[in-house]
């Protein structure tokens, strides 16, 4: 299937996972469960939103008191009357407006300013919103404002999807997993790689486990021990050869197979697939930049199924600057901004990461791509 039905794919066959609330200095990164609405109206007084002088009718007036933020004035202004106010306090009954005090003078003991139109520096009961209002739909991603919204309207828990959590296994016998690998063998990429790219992307990795290809097996006992995840990510074993376990270990638990590779490059060979057990298991490519490319077109849709938040719209850019492009194929590049536009940048090759490092976005080419035509982006670092 083409890339981008891959991606519309893996985000519709997810279901969001339960929900549960949590304090607001939980909260952020999550996903809202259910819609964020007022308690109350916001503000729930009118409000000055100048330090003044609540004043009512024409001037000169006559000070009755002070109203600060926090400590109300109870009494009523007639025609004539006026109170020193502070932003944020509670505009007394009867008050039309509120003088700034930079506008204000004194004599004779009344306070003197231009006259102020109805309303003028008052800040409206509900005027922001109504009580009941909906301030954010579920599926919002939380982030600091929110939270900060949700306490000036009262409440101390928000409902969430938490995280879909990830158990990461990487496979082949050829990996080193620290230091500098010696002849024949290669580093490990994909143990750090995999996880800061699931918590960028809204999940999160409860282990990272490195399957040897030998003995045979060996990945499927793995794969059934992740009872506490959503998801199983798997790197590497995901083509055909003598040494690939996965298709054979999910054709033998009768998985359904929801994506079967994905005509892109590069990224192949990927796919997707449903356990009878309920658990998702996504299959990446062992080189690098193919894997990365892999979970942005099948884990990032996936993750933000499970959390109910929408898949956002990618933006378009035009991008400039050669690349190798083939008949049906999409061809996912790393590219940096440039003005209005997007530049390829070079070390894009299957097994490298170097021009995916220092990106600013991947840009997803489609099929008859020339030089300067626009196509869609998938931003890095959110």
């Amino acid at each position: 299937m083409t890339w981008a039905e891959a991606r519309m794919l893996a985000y519709g066959a997810a279901r969001p996972i339960g929900s549960r609330s949590v304090p607001l200095h939980d909260a952020a990164g999550l996903t809202l469960a259910e819609d964020l609405r007022t308690l109350r109206p916001v503000p729930a007084f009118d409000t000055a939103a100048m330090d003044g002088f609540a004043v009512s009718g024409p001037g000169p007036w006559r000070i009755r008191g002070i109203a600060r933020a926090g400590t109300a004035w109870r009494g009523t202004l007639g025609a004539g009357d006026g109170v020193e106010i502070s932003t944020g306090a509670l505009v007394p009954s009867g008050a039309v407006a509120v003088l700034p005090k930079e506008l204000a003078s004194f004599a004779d003991g009344r306070l003197l300013g231009p006259g102020q139109p109805e309303g003028r520096h008052i800040r409206r009961m509900g005027e922001d919103a109504a009580a009941g209002d909906r301030l954010a739909p579920a599926g919002t991603r939380i982030g600091p404002a929110l939270t900060g919204l949700a306490a000036a309207c009262g409440h101390d828990t928000l409902p969430i999807r938490p995280r879909p959590r990830v158990g990461l296994l990487v496979s082949g016998d050829e990996l080193d997993l620290s230091g500098v690998p010696g002849a024949g063998r290669v580093r490990d990429a994909l143990g750090p790689l995999i996880p800061a790219l699931v918590a960028e992307l809204g999940g999160e990795t409860l282990s990272s486990r490195h399957v040897p290809d030998q003995p045979a097996g060996g990945l499927a006992a793995a794969v059934h021990a992740r009872h506490d995840a959503e998801v199983v990510v798997v790197t590497g074993s995901t083509s055909v050869g003598d040494t690939d376990q996965l298709r054979r270990l999910l054709a033998d638990a009768g998985a359904r197979l929801v994506i079967d590779t994905v005509a892109c490059r590069p990224g192949h060979p990927m796919l997707l697939a449903l356990l009878r057990t309920g658990r998702w298991v996504v299959g990446l490519p062992g080189n690098p930049y193919a894997a990365l490319v892999a979970a942005r077109t099948l884990l990032g849709p996936l993750i933000a199924g499970l959390s109910g938040r929408p898949l956002a719209p990618l933006p378009h850019l035009p991008v400039r600057g050669r690349a190798q492009t083939s008949p049906g194929l999409t061809r996912v590049v790393p590219v940096s901004w440039a003005g209005d536009e997007a530049r390829i940048a070079g070390g894009h090759g299957a097994a490298f990461l170097r021009g995916a490092a220092v990106a600013d976005a991947l840009a997803a080419l489609p099929p008859g791509w020339t030089d300067g035509d626009p196509a869609p982006l998938l931003l890095q670092g959110g």
